[in-house]
């Protein structure tokens, strides 16, 4: 027979079940689609404006970003206090 833990009692019931976060969600997902295509219609709206500016203003915005992802490790990685051991 098979003995039931508290463990299979709480799977079962949803006890321990956490809710989908809202960027998995349908609305989440429309949301981010919408945030794609607006930005792909304004890039391609001012494409005369981007692509004849000089690209020294550019360079700043770029190297900050690489920067942050490279040197840091991405997100998570300004130390919150938590010790990792």
């Amino acid at each position: 027979m098979h003995d039931h833990t508290e463990q299979d009692r709480q799977n079962v019931t949803g006890g321990d079940a956490h809710p989908p976060s809202f960027w998995k969600s349908r609305a989440g997902v429309y949301l981010i689609v919408a945030l794609v295509l607006g930005g792909l219609l304004l890039g391609f709206e001012h494409r005369a404006h981007i692509l004849a500016s000089n690209w020294l203003l550019w360079l700043p915005l770029v190297l900050c970003v690489g920067m942050h992802f490279f040197m840091h490790g991405g997100h998570g990685g300004h130390g919150s206090g938590e010790d990792k051991k």
